[in-house]
Formats: structure tokens, C-alpha cells, sequence
């Protein structure tokens, strides 16, 4: 990369970071737990909007992989989501009814947050329906991972998500406040994936499965991307350019090995697709806050109207984290 080009990075995360300190003002604090936040603990950052049914079960199994503080950004909610985390002792929360679109769809707040709070913390970043996968998370907590990684002398942990979807229907099963999602949603594609790099950013571009497969048959370029980078090393000099795809400086973007896929890796599993799938696309569809003027719900709710089943006789059940990596959807590298 020329000089030029090192210099307009440069310029980008900079500009980056002076929207991050701008948007600060649109965030209220509602319970403000931050100073019980520990040198060595690892924090969880989230934004997210009505999605009560969901949180008991997210932060159940987040507690149980070892993380201590959760930071959340709700952009105004209704259905009691606010009132269920403000009572939540190792939560800190903000709320904020600006836009989510004009915040780079909530970037610019987790990029204020992170660099409030988290310096020198390993930070998982994710939203309430993406669950962290990793080599021996069955019986590993999450510092035992981040532990490996600073001994290795790395910074950050790439994953691919994984999109889940049930056998049937994706209405016929009403998913319940604290259950699972997987227990409803636990099939997946283990294959029907494409793997570009961006040239710019260095970061590999993953798109495909059931979204590419069923949402964007005649249109792959335009399925959403896969790739995510949700657990970092953080410094106040990072920044996310685009959702937890790729950040600057882009060093931290190399986390695969071209020369062997030997690196260390992991999956997001992403419950996306339960009962409430449909009415939620319908509602973000309305709302016009997401990427393209929602162009990716709308394909999503024009498809369910036809065939409301994502799963097909190459679907795969999900097992564990020793299946993802036989399949080479993540890997262990040397950590043994």
C-alpha cells in the first residue's frame, strides 16, 4: 500500500472517531454500573431495539462464557427491553431515540462506547441474536481464549456467522422468553459460501448460505456479508468502519492465514430466524432504518410470503464446535 493510500486510512479513522465523539450526545445514561468494571474484565457491547424476549437467554449464556460487564444502547424501545436491562446488576445502559441509520446503524455509538470504556479490555461486540462460538467453548470460558491470544501476541478474533433456521416453518414454532433459540432454530448450511478479500481493508468478505441461497438467488453480490470481527483487544485508537465487518487500523483485520488456515477462528451463530422473524422484517421495513432502505427485509418478507421453509435436504443439525470445524467453518489453529 503507497503513501497515499496509508494516509486516507489515516484521515478515515480519524473522521471515524470525531462522529463517534459527536454522536455521544445523542445517548442518555439510564443505569450507570460502569464503576464496577475491573482491570482484566471482559465486556460485552450491544445495541439493540425491542428485543425483550430475547435478552434473558443472551445474557444467560454470556455469563456463562465468562463476561463481566454488559454495555447496551437502546434505541427506543417499547416493549419493556429498557426496563428488563435498567434491573440487570452488571448491565450498563444508555438510551437514545436518534436515528439508527445516522449513526452508521448504531457504529458510531459502540465506537464512543468502546472507546470510553474499553481500553485494554477484550471486548465482545455482537447483537442480541449472534452467540460467540469458539475452540473449546464447551468447557473454556472466554478468557481462556483471550488469554491464549494476548500470549500469541494477537489483537483480534474473526468468526464467520452462521445463520440457524428451523426444520419447518420459521412461524410454526413460538420461541419462549429464556429458551434457547436453538433449541427451535438448529439446522444451518455447511457449505454454498464465497470468500473474497477486500484489497483496501484486508479483511475477507463472506457471503452466502440460506440468505444468498433463498433472499438473493439472482442477486449474490448483493447477500449480506458474513464476516465479523466481534472480539478485540481494544484501544482507544480502534474504530469499526462497518458493523463489526472490518475496523482501522486494518491490521486487525488479518484473521485468517492465507498460507494454511491455521489461525485461530470462530463462529457467530446467528438466531435470526425465529417465529418473530417476519414480523420484525415487516416493522424494520417500516421504519427504513436499515442499510439500502431495508432492501435486505424486504427481500426477506417477499420470500417468506412464498416459502416460509429456509431448510433443504443439504441442511446440517447442529452439533457442537468440534462439527463446525470438521466442516472448516472455524478452526482451533495451535491452540490445544
Amino acid at each position: 500500500m503507497g503513501l497515499w493510500q496509508r494516509y486516507k486510512l489515516r484521515l478515515a479513522r480519524r473522521r471515524l472517531r470525531i462522529r463517534a465523539l459527536r454522536k455521544r450526545r445523542e445517548l442518555s445514561a439510564v443505569a450507570g454500573r460502569t464503576g464496577q468494571i475491573k482491570p482484566n474484565d471482559i465486556l460485552l457491547f450491544c445495541t439493540l431495539r425491542n428485543e425483550k424476549r430475547r435478552l434473558p437467554y443472551f445474557l444467560q449464556y454470556y455469563r456463562q462464557q465468562g463476561v463481566q460487564h454488559f454495555l447496551f444502547v437502546d434505541n427506543g424501545s417499547d416493549d419493556g427491553s429498557r426496563e428488563f436491562l435498567e434491573a440487570q446488576p452488571d448491565v450498563s445502559l444508555w438510551s437514545t431515540t436518534a436515528s439508527y441509520k445516522r449513526s452508521r446503524f448504531g457504529v458510531d455509538w459502540m465506537n464512543w462506547l468502546l472507546r470510553k470504556y474499553g481500553q485494554d479490555h477484550w471486548c465482545v461486540v455482537v447483537d442480541v441474536d449472534e452467540f460467540l462460538v469458539y475452540p473449546f467453548c464447551d468447557t473454556r470460558p472466554i478468557a481462556a481464549l483471550t488469554d491464549w491470544l494476548d500470549s500469541s501476541g494477537v489483537r483480534s478474533f474473526g468468526t464467520m456467522m452462521l445463520d440457524m433456521y428451523p426444520r419447518g416453518p420459521v412461524q410454526a414454532e413460538t420461541y419462549v422468553e429464556g429458551q434457547n433459540p436453538f433449541d427451535i432454530a438448529a439446522w444451518f448450511d455447511s457449505g454454498n459460501y464465497i470468500i473474497s478479500r477486500n484489497p483496501e481493508y484486508r479483511n475477507l468478505w463472506i457471503q452466502g448460505g440460506p440468505r444468498a441461497r433463498l433472499f438473493f438467488p439472482d442477486r449474490p453480490q448483493e447477500a449480506p456479508a458474513l464476516n465479523k470481527i466481534p472480539l478485540i483487544k481494544w484501544h482507544r485508537s480502534y474504530t469499526f468502519v462497518n458493523s463489526t465487518h472490518m475496523l482501522l487500523p486494518r491490521g486487525l483485520n488479518l484473521v485468517y492465514d492465507d498460507r494454511g488456515g491455521e489461525k485461530a477462528s470462530g463462529v457467530l451463530l446467528h438466531a435470526k430466524f425465529l417465529d418473530t422473524f417476519i414480523d420484525k422484517s415487516e416493522e424494520e421495513i417500516e421504519r427504513k432504518e436499515h442499510y439500502g432502505e431495508s432492501r435486505e427485509y424486504k427481500a426477506y418478507v417477499r420470500q417468506m410470503q412464498n416459502s416460509p421453509v429456509l431448510w433443504n435436504k443439504w441442511s446440517e443439525k447442529y452439533i457442537n464446535w468440534r462439527q463446525l470445524e470438521i466442516l472448516g467453518l472455524m478452526s482451533k489453529g495451535n491452540w490445544a
